[in-house]
């Protein structure tokens, strides 16, 4: 199979929160992380739609990583996995 990604991923497990006016915020934990963006799982919730544009923050459990939201685009889903694009 081709691998067609353009950065390097790290596995991870990250807190993720993501945010939309019309389903307020979804909590998952990042399994990897690239430039690119993020693969999330979630659990005992519905996941966004592929499209859905979402905030999100990436939390640590002593604090946030990122003080500010940034923009991410969910670009597909299996179950209840999610592969999250930074938006630029």
């Amino acid at each position: 199979m081709i691998e067609r990604r353009l950065f390097e991923r790290t596995t991870t497990s990250v807190r993720v929160e993501m945010s939309h006016p019309s389903f307020g915020t979804i909590v998952g934990f990042a399994k990897d992380v690239s430039d690119g963006g993020a693969q999330v799982q979630i659990e005992n919730q519905p996941c966004p739609p592929v499209g859905t544009e979402v905030m999100v923050m990436f939390r640590k459990s002593i604090g946030p990583i990122n003080h500010e939201p940034v923009r991410m685009k969910v670009m597909h889903q299996f179950r209840n996995t999610i592969g999250l694009m930074f938006v630029r």
